[in-house]
């Protein structure tokens, strides 16, 4: 790999680290002013409305400079985010201005890969990224959970500057303070990201043709058919992985007993096995052998479904005491099924999003191929969080509305394979790979 991947890998790691602690952060906010349950699920969607509204702009953006340079203005927007908390805005609010950030940054993130690697090796640096994004989801919820923890939210309290009045007198505002600091962090790296020298014909600036263009891209990728299976997978598993985050912290509280501080373990748990999963998947899955994992994601649905089917409370007692916290069995089976999850789910993306990434590149432009994938990944998204809002709103036990997710998932990818049989009785998939459209 080329110095400067390993430049962009310290840089998504900061961002994607910072991202997953604020979330844990703005559910404490919205906990400390005893917002509805129904609100916690609208943080992500919140999050994502700008990936959907604002797609076919941050790709102009994307393409407008320096993919580093994107990158270190959209982590700014996300400082700005924090400081918006810091200073009473509503955590809804404040966290759609990180949003806007984000859906700015992803572009950028994604495209400099296809200009600086080579095709045959994207699957393996999408294994390398999506691993390392893992490593930092995990420590991401760990630290969440950690600086929203009572003890040490009080020490961070305790902290003033001299002369200077911080207003920061709640756990989730001091946990919000800190994390702005690593987003600085991640645009100090930003400014070590080497141009690739790629440029792009200049972007119209009237909004109208933005959007015409943006939607002939979107018809480009629907329309070719490597790109619409993997559109379609990717799609499906952004949407459920959003989902998923706030399902686990609900059955944590619901089915296990644990404190938000606890369940934001949890979800690091899964992303412990989506680290195993996109790890083998780049050393076994190549580019061309990409569909062959389509199975895996029918499978995965059926194991979601298994969190409401074990009985838990009938487990024996007792378990491994770590300091004062006492680890259960029912926690341990826990964990042990959101490896499970996570090792299936990053198994199967992460060759899916790499084939995505290349038929995007061949044709289109690195940022609008992106911006599209983008937009319709995050559209699922939002629908997928107001159905689950719908659900809490509508007062449904948890257990049922895991059955639900997890059947929806797995027949979901199952008319996916349906469909990519049928291409395939009309084209040779393979050959493909690899190939512009002329």
């Amino acid at each position: 790999m080329k110095r400067g991947f390993y430049t962009i890998m310290a840089a998504q790691f900061l961002s994607s680290l910072a991202d997953n602690a604020l979330l844990i952060a703005a559910i404490a906010l919205l906990r400390d002013i005893d917002a509805p349950e129904w609100m916690t699920p609208m943080l992500k969607l919140f999050f994502f409305v700008s990936y959907v509204v604002l797609a076919a702009f941050v790709a102009a953006f994307a393409d407008s400079m320096p993919k580093g340079r994107v990158m270190m203005v959209s982590n700014l927007i996300k400082v700005g985010g924090c400081l918006l908390m810091l200073f009473g805005a509503h955590p809804l609010v404040a966290y759609a201005l990180v949003g806007l950030g984000a859906a700015a940054y992803s572009p950028a993130k994604y495209g400099i890969l296809t200009e600086l690697l080579p095709p045959e090796k994207l699957v393996v640096a999408n294994g390398w990224i999506e691993g390392l994004t893992v490593v930092s989801i995990i420590l991401g919820f760990v630290v969440g959970g950690v600086l929203v923890a009572p003890t040490v939210a009080a020490s961070l309290l305790s902290f003033d500057f001299p002369v200077i009045d911080t207003q920061v007198d709640q756990a989730g505002e001091a946990a919000v303070a800190t994390i702005a600091f690593i987003y600085i962090a991640a645009a100090l790296v930003n400014l070590r990201i080497p141009d690739t020298g790629a440029r792009y014909a200049r972007h119209s600036r009237n909004p109208l043709r933005l959007l015409a263009s943006f939607g002939r891209c979107v018809s480009t990728l629907w329309r070719d058919k490597l790109g619409q299976i993997s559109l379609a997978v990717t799609t499906l598993f952004w949407g459920a992985g959003a989902t998923l985050q706030f399902i686990i912290l609900k059955w944590c509280e619901t089915v296990l007993g644990m404190s938000l501080s606890q369940g934001a373990i949890m979800q690091a748990v899964v992303a412990i096995g989506i680290a195993i999963g996109s790890i083998t998947a780049a050393v076994r899955v190549s580019l061309k052998r990409s569909l062959s994992v389509l199975p895996v994601g029918v499978v995965m649905g059926l194991v979601v479904c298994s969190m409401a089917l074990i009985d838990f409370s009938r487990l024996p007692g007792g378990g491994l005491t770590v300091g004062a916290t006492t680890i259960t069995w029912a926690m341990w089976l826990a964990a042990a099924l959101m490896v499970v999850v996570g090792a299936l789910a990053g198994y199967f993306v992460v060759p899916m999003n790499a084939l995505l990434q290349h038929r995007g590149h061949v044709l289109l432009s690195a940022g609008h191929s992106i911006a599209v994938q983008n937009f319709n990944e995050n559209l699922n998204i939002l629908v997928m969080l107001g159905v689950y809002a719908l659900l809490i709103a509508l007062d449904l036990h948890i257990e049922t509305i895991i059955i639900f997710f997890g059947v929806f998932v797995s027949a979901a990818m199952a008319l996916v394979m349906v469909r990519h049989r049928y291409n395939q009785r009309q084209f040779d998939s393979t050959s493909l790979i690899g190939q512009a459209k002329h």
